[in-house]
């Protein structure tokens, strides 16, 4: 489910175009469907990787041995494990976005992809529970791809077919989402399930290492067709085709223009904290924050004993919901975002898209109270997990949005990066405490009835309220960035 990452100046009452121009729209250009399609394959690997880890980190963290036979308790160390990532790509992801305003933005991916490929293995082949913490943190300060990815999304549209190009983002995270828990779900523990295929005495010591395996062969896969065929995207590192025009005045005014665009992707960072900028990526962090709490606390719900309020699905089954979950939202994203921004207008579809935070909160407690009432998990259960996932899916078309309002917001296309970055920086900030917040929220409230083991939720109702106000602070128009 994902996940998905990642992302105006003047009066904003002010139309874009003269009033008597508003009638003839501008013709849409047509995506570079090669390029935009490398893009989406390198987004698409990186949420397989890291959402294949969600349906059995709760029982690996119980086999670890580390909670003392406290179910209860596993939360807290589920939360740490999955914050981790985000505490390491907080400290690097601004450096790794400034980067690519210099070299490019094609080095920068490679070396995110590697990164997460070496955690990847080393996170299968850990047997401690400070294993994971290295493996994590590793994963997070060598892979600042998240900013660098809308970035170069960024270079490759205008504003006639941004949100055609920012609805990918979203799709594949959610195509990831759908792929990665199958991953994890299916191929966990692979002794216990082909006990004759995998009878070696290595699977029984690293029982969690086949779903990291696979997940690390997709993400070389990304490498190998990044490295060969995506283009770069950075103007100043862009080769040149070689014409009698380009050759007659690449030493001339190109070269100055060229310097000159170096010096403009190195302003200060302060310089681009204004009202116009910083709106746009607050919302993005709340939003973060909000969005990594569902995904924590779906497979610990899911995964915890009946007993304690939870639904008490195993890793399989959890992988399995999941994956429909991420099915479901990236379909829908796909066939229907774009066209309800246009209709609806970004602002309009972000605010309302917020505004079903709530209603997906109520559910974990109606879930509870329909297994407490009953004794089992039955059809009442399915509806209203299928209720929940409608939720989502609304709630998910926020992220297109918030992407195009933070790319539209940079003062111009060479501090994309910069501007990306500070996004990507925030957002990882909000998924450090939100992953964290959830699950330790949610391990408290059930350890001690705190308002019927609900007050996890009442917490993150309370916070998706702040989300809804600063929605309202939204420009209403996406401003035209074209040149």
């Amino acid at each position: 489910m994902t996940h998905r990452m990642d992302e105006h100046t003047s009066n904003e009452t002010t139309p874009l175009i003269p009033a008597e121009a508003s009638s003839s729209k501008k013709p849409k250009t047509p995506l570079p469907k090669l390029q935009i399609g490398i893009l989406m394959i390198l987004q698409l690997v990186e949420p397989i990787a890291s959402m294949s880890i969600f349906p059995y980190i709760n029982q690996l963290i119980r086999e670890l041995g580390i909670t003392g036979g406290d179910d209860a308790a596993v939360g807290y160390y589920a939360g740490i494990i999955e914050s981790l990532f985000f505490i390491a790509q907080t400290l690097t992801v601004l450096r790794w976005s400034r980067l690519s305003d210099r070299i490019g933005r094609k080095p920068v991916l490679l070396v995110g992809l590697s990164g997460t490929c070496i955690s990847m293995l080393c996170f299968g082949l850990s047997t401690t529970f400070w294993g994971l913490v290295v493996s994590r943190c590793m994963c997070g300060v060598l892979n600042g791809n998240v900013g660098v990815m809308k970035t170069m999304m960024g270079e490759l549209t205008d504003s006639t077919n941004m949100a055609q190009g920012f609805a990918l983002i979203p799709i594949m995270w959610c195509i990831g989402g759908f792929i990665g828990p199958l991953i994890g779900g299916t191929l966990a523990r692979p002794q216990d399930n082909w006990p004759g295929l995998f009878a070696h005495p290595f699977w029984s010591k690293y029982p969690y290492f086949l779903p990291c395996a696979v997940s690390a062969c997709a993400i070389v896969v990304g490498f190998l067709i990044l490295l060969c065929f995506l283009e770069e995207t950075l103007s100043t590192k862009r080769r040149p085709k070689l014409t009698s025009a380009t050759l007659g005045i690449s030493n001339g005014a190109d070269s100055g223009n060229q310097q000159a665009l170096i010096q403009s992707s190195n302003v200060p960072i302060r310089s681009l904290l204004t009202p116009t900028i910083v709106i746009p990526i607050a919302n993005y962090a709340m939003l973060a924050l909000l969005d990594i709490a569902i995904m924590a606390l779906l497979p610990l719900f899911f995964s915890t004993p009946t007993y304690l309020g939870g639904l008490g699905f195993t890793p399989s089954y959890i992988g399995s919901w999941m994956a429909i979950f991420a099915f479901v939202n990236g379909t829908f994203q796909a066939l229907f975002f774009a066209k309800i921004v246009d209709r609806v207008g970004p602002k309009r579809l972000f605010c309302v898209s917020v505004s079903c935070f709530t209603p997906l909160m109520l559910m974990f407690p109606i879930m509870s109270w329909l297994v407490h009432a009953r004794g089992v998990v039955d059809h009442a259960i399915t509806f209203a997990l299928l209720g929940q996932l409608a939720l989502i899916v609304t709630w998910d078309m926020a992220y297109g949005t918030v992407f195009m309002f933070i790319t539209a917001s940079a003062p111009t296309k060479n501090v994309l990066g910069a501007v990306n970055g500070l996004g990507q920086t925030s957002a990882s900030m909000a998924r450090v405490v939100g992953p964290a917040l959830a699950t330790s929220l949610f391990a408290f409230s059930k350890e001690y009835n705190i308002l019927y083991g609900n007050a996890v939720y009442v917490v993150l109702i309370m916070l998706a309220g702040v989300l809804r106000w600063l929605g309202s602070q939204l420009p209403d128009e996406i401003q035209d960035r074209d040149e």
